[in-house]
C-alpha cells in the first residue's frame, strides 16, 4: 500500500488528510494511533475507497485505488477485509452460516441463492473459526454471543474471503480487557500466521505496542509518526495526543514491553499446534 502526496477534504471544506506519504508492506502489522477526530478512520477506508481520496494516488499492489470503479472495485474489495467495532453479523442464522457467507461473491448466481456451499468452503469456514478459536460456537445463533465472541466471528468472516489485507476500525473499543485481549490475538495470529497484512486503528496506546510491530500517529490530518513500536516514548506520545493524552509512564512502557513478550511467544505457540 502507497499512498503518495494524499488529501482528503470533505464537500463542506473541511480537511480530513493532509500531504499523506505512506508506504506499508505486505504481512506487516502496523497500528495508527491519535485523538478522535484525527482522521484515523478517514486513512483506513482509503484504503478499499469507502473515502474516495480528493488528491494524491493510492497504490494498494497493481490496483490504483482511486480510478477503480464497478466490477474492478467489487473485485478489488475481496482482496481487502474490514473489521468494524459494530460486528455487523447477522443475528437470527448461525456463527457457521455467517463466516459462510463470505464465500457469496465467489459463489455462482445460482449456488449463491440457495446457499449451497461446496465442501472446501464448510471446510475452510471451520478453519477460520478455529484460528480465531471460537470453533465451539460454529451451531450458536450470533445473537446468542458475547461482544468478544461476536467481534472474533467477525475476524473469521473476513478470513473466509480470503483477504490479502485486513483493515479494523476499532475493533476492541467495546470490550473489557479479556475480550480485547482474545480479539486482538487473533489479528496477530493471523498476520503471523497467513501473512495477512493488518492495519488497525487502536484506542488504547497500549495494546497498539502489544500487538503492532509500527506504529503510525495522525494528527489534524497528518501523519506526525511513522516508525517501529520500540521507538515509541513519551515524548511521541504528548506530540500526537497533546494535552488529552491519557496518564502514561515509564513504568507503562515496561509493563507494556513485558505483556508484549508474552503475547508473542503464546501466538509463536499458537502457530506451532497448528501446523
Amino acid at each position: 500500500m502507497d499512498w503518495t502526496d494524499v488529501n482528503k477534504t470533505y464537500p463542506n471544506g473541511k480537511k480530513g488528510l493532509t500531504d499523506v506519504n505512506l508506504s506499508i508492506k505486505q504481512g506487516e502489522f502496523v497500528a495508527i494511533i491519535g485523538l478522535s477526530g484525527a482522521g484515523k478512520t478517514t486513512l483506513l477506508k482509503t484504503v478499499n475507497k469507502i473515502n474516495e481520496i480528493s488528491t494524491g494516488t493510492l497504490q494498494v499492489g497493481p490496483y490504483n485505488v482511486n480510478q477503480l470503479k464497478g466490477k474492478n472495485l467489487r473485485k478489488f474489495r475481496t482482496k481487502v477485509g474490514i473489521v468494524f467495532q459494530g460486528y455487523n453479523l447477522i443475528d437470527n442464522i448461525s456463527v457457521l452460516q455467517n463466516v459462510l457467507a463470505a464465500r457469496l461473491p465467489q459463489m455462482n448466481s445460482f449456488r449463491a441463492f440457495i446457499g449451497w456451499y461446496k465442501k472446501e468452503d464448510i471446510h475452510f469456514a471451520y478453519q477460520c473459526l478455529a484460528k480465531v478459536n471460537i470453533l465451539e460456537n460454529a451451531y450458536d445463533k450470533a445473537k446468542d454471543l458475547s461482544g468478544g465472541q461476536m467481534q472474533r466471528v467477525a475476524l473469521a468472516r473476513t478470513l473466509a474471503q480470503k483477504p490479502k489485507i485486513i483493515l479494523a476500525d476499532e475493533p476492541v473499543g467495546a470490550l473489557d480487557p479479556i475480550m480485547a485481549k482474545s480479539v486482538m490475538d487473533g489479528f496477530l495470529l493471523v498476520n503471523k500466521m497467513d501473512k495477512i497484512t493488518v492495519l488497525a486503528n487502536l484506542h488504547h496506546v497500549d495494546l497498539a505496542l502489544q500487538y503492532a510491530d509500527r506504529i503510525i500517529g495522525v494528527k489534524k490530518g497528518k501523519i506526525v509518526f511513522d516508525n517501529t513500536w520500540d521507538i515509541v516514548n513519551l515524548e511521541v506520545l504528548k506530540n500526537i495526543y497533546g494535552e488529552q493524552l491519557e496518564q502514561f509512564d515509564e513504568q507503562q512502557f515496561v509493563e507494556t514491553k513485558r505483556k508484549r513478550e508474552i503475547i508473542q511467544e503464546e501466538i509463536e505457540t499458537k502457530i506451532k499446534e497448528f501446523k
